[in-house]
């Protein structure tokens, strides 16, 4: 028999469903809440307050302080935040000299941003395409990384400038100001000489039926011929833009390596993908 266990915590509320488990799992599911949904909050609570205690964030999030150890560990390993005695503190952002776009250092996204990294091995190849979110995964990077990274994406540009072992190529192409991307036949012909490692593939939508899709022409062209010289395309989506569509189509969700969003992999939301096959972080 199915029991339906309504759990609320301070901050989440999730939805449970059991068979038939003793109390001891009933326990330790009340004791459970997902590392990146733990690590959101950490940077949520870190950015509003300035700091953050080890003792007062497990009592906030209901784990053990060893837990919240190793996560602000684990944080301050990605240069998330840097670690002081009994807790953690900002990091310095590299200054960014597009003031418009500052708004991609989001919950949300640094979430996706944190996910992408255990994807990111030194001596890769790497395409990243136009969007806050790719900004987000280059933020996160460690300042020792060794990367050839190709984009058409400008605004990498400053993101990057004190990672003096990732060579950056910036494709070339017509401008698009309201972007900050190159596109056009030139930043195609010039994705096509290269063969990437992965792609970290900025959604517009993303629909189990419809596939990856664009809402501009220009943009689709770049992130088809990255998906196409690719060995695997990670498709990065916020909550929003699950199952919807745009005009143009990128690729089937069968050619999607894995799908990275803020989510639990459990979420509901992520049915329909899970019922597909597909990986899910």
């Amino acid at each position: 028999m199915w029991h339906h266990l309504y759990l609320s915590l301070p901050i989440y509320k999730i939805y449970l469903w059991v068979k038939d488990v003793s109390l001891q799992s009933y326990l330790y599911i009340l004791s459970f809440m997902l590392k990146e949904e733990r690590f959101a909050k950490i940077l949520e609570i870190l950015s509003k307050d300035g700091r953050v205690q080890f003792d007062t964030m497990a009592m906030a999030l209901e784990v053990s302080e060893d837990t919240i150890r190793r996560d602000i560990e684990a944080l301050h390993n990605n240069g998330l935040l840097s670690k002081v005695r009994g807790g953690a503190i900002p990091v310095t952002k590299n200054p960014l000299s597009f003031v418009d776009r500052a708004s991609y250092v989001t919950g949300k996204k640094e979430v996706i941003a944190l996910k992408a990294q255990q994807f990111i091995e030194d001596g890769q190849t790497i395409f990243m395409d136009g969007g806050t979110t790719n900004c987000s995964i280059a933020a996160k990077l460690p300042i020792k990384s060794k990367l050839t990274i190709v984009t058409n994406n400008t605004a990498l540009i400053p993101v990057l400038e004190n990672h003096k072992n990732i060579k950056l190529i910036l494709l070339g192409g017509l401008y698009n100001a309201q972007t900050q991307t190159t596109e056009g036949a030139k930043a195609c012909d010039e994705i096509s000489t290269y063969v990437a490692d992965s792609y970290f593939l900025g959604t517009c939508g993303i629909d189990s039926t419809f596939g990856v899709t664009a809402s501009f022409a220009g943009d689709a062209d770049v992130k088809t011929a990255m998906h196409k010289f690719s060995k695997k395309t990670f498709a990065l989506a916020v909550e929003e833009k699950l199952n919807t569509s745009e005009t143009f189509r990128i690729c089937p969700m069968e050619e999607v390596a894995v799908l990275i969003t803020e989510l639990a992999s459990t979420d509901l939301k992520l049915n329909s993908y899970r019922k597909s096959g597909l990986k899910i972080i």
